[in-house]
């Protein structure tokens, strides 16, 4: 069987390792030591110079239908996207990346993030998030389900906001709860239109937090999704995951039309705001379940916690994550990387950097010292 191999960079190895001897191989601003660069094959079939160490490892992936490998490529290279890592899951680990990324929202800014489902989702804890919501004098903003539950309705929704601690950290917003308003769609194949929350236009920067996660539907959830579904209105939601079919019912649609609107949506948020110049993403890796926080009562997960990625580009982030995930899939990564390729979960990456939404390309650097 033929074979590709990932280049993984010597954050990924200490983290595999579970050791954090690792951290002494990084240079004070937290950038990988490069004690001996070595030339390696990436999933592309070209040579790709990667910095690390002996410890470096590369991890093999068989080819799997069309998911044959997560397809990722970590490199060390300047014109790559950058992903910023910390291990360190802490209200000051998440201000870490957060900072690493140099940008500074301009104007209104608006934080997004699920509520989640109640009574026991894996969303972000307020007590997390508080410290870097407040930093930048963030409003949570969210919008309403397609698919029922205790957040298809404003009043409830808002309800599970306060009850879920966030309206106690900062001012929060249902941004659906007027109806929605449409963005244009370009270079997409399934999508001309995206439908967001009519209060979307009221801010200029936004902050996207996103737990990492499987998902029922989508195979995996992380800042995509959370630009796409998560700031989808009602009609929205139901838009995407028909695949530009149906404004009232989110059920029925064919899964690559599904997958391939989502990434087309969020490209849509994406050109809205600058062309990516006022939009940042964030996402946590722990609790990682195969389900998403739209589960009110998820699976336990079978992985361990990771740590905390930031970037400028969300298809970058989100291949960073599943590089990751994969790279324990014969280890307690394993269930999540079946629910991953059972959905085809990765097509929505494919997709994405093929209409130029971002880079499945990048260089990942620890913030960790």
């Amino acid at each position: 069987m033929k074979k590709r191999m990932i280049a993984i960079t010597l954050i990924m190895a200490f983290m595999l390792a579970g050791c954090s001897q690792g951290a002494n191989n990084m240079s004070s601003d937290g950038t990988v030591q490069n004690s001996g660069s070595t030339v390696q094959e990436n999933v592309s079939g070209e040579q790709t110079e990667v910095q690390g160490s002996e410890n470096s490892e590369l991890a093999e992936t068989p080819e799997n239908g069309s998911n044959e490998a997560s397809e990722g490529v970590p490199v060390s290279d300047s014109t790559a996207s950058v992903v910023y890592m910390t291990t360190d899951i802490s209200p000051e680990g998440l201000m870490a990346v957060y900072e690493a990324l140099g940008w500074t929202p301009s104007g209104n800014v608006a934080v997004k993030l699920s509520t989640g489902e109640p009574p026991a989702s894996n969303y972000l804890r307020p007590e997390l998030i508080a410290d870097l919501v407040q930093s930048v004098d963030g409003t949570i903003v969210e919008c309403n389900t397609a698919y029922g539950g205790s957040r298809a309705e404003t009043a409830m929704h808002y309800q599970v906001a306060e009850d879920h601690g966030f309206t106690a950290i900062a001012d929060f917003q249902i941004q659906d709860e007027d109806g929605s308003m449409t963005l244009s769609v370009e270079g997409g194949t399934r999508l001309t239109e995206n439908y967001v929350g009519a209060a979307f236009e009221d801010y200029d920067s936004y902050l996207i937090l996103s737990h990492f996660k499987g998902h029922a539907m989508a195979g995996f959830g992380g800042a995509i999704k959370n630009i796409s579904i998560g700031l989808g209105s009602g009609e929205g939601k139901c838009w995407i995951h028909s695949g530009g079919t149906s404004l009232t019912s989110p059920w029925g649609g064919e899964q690559d039309a599904f997958l391939e609107s989502m990434a087309e949506a969020g490209k849509s948020v994406s050109d809205y705001l600058g062309n990516g110049e006022y939009i940042v993403y964030i996402n946590v890796m722990n609790r990682l379940s195969v389900d998403c926080d739209c589960d009110g009562n998820p699976a336990e997960p079978d992985m361990h916690d990771i740590g905390i990625l930031a970037s400028a580009d969300p298809v970058a982030l989100d291949q960073a994550c599943i590089d990751l995930i994969y790279a324990q899939k014969d280890g307690d990564g394993a269930s999540l990387v079946n629910r991953i390729e059972s959905r085809n979960g990765l097509h929505t990456l494919e997709h994405a950097e093929e209409i130029g939404l971002g880079s499945r390309t990048y260089e990942l650097v620890s913030v960790d010292e």
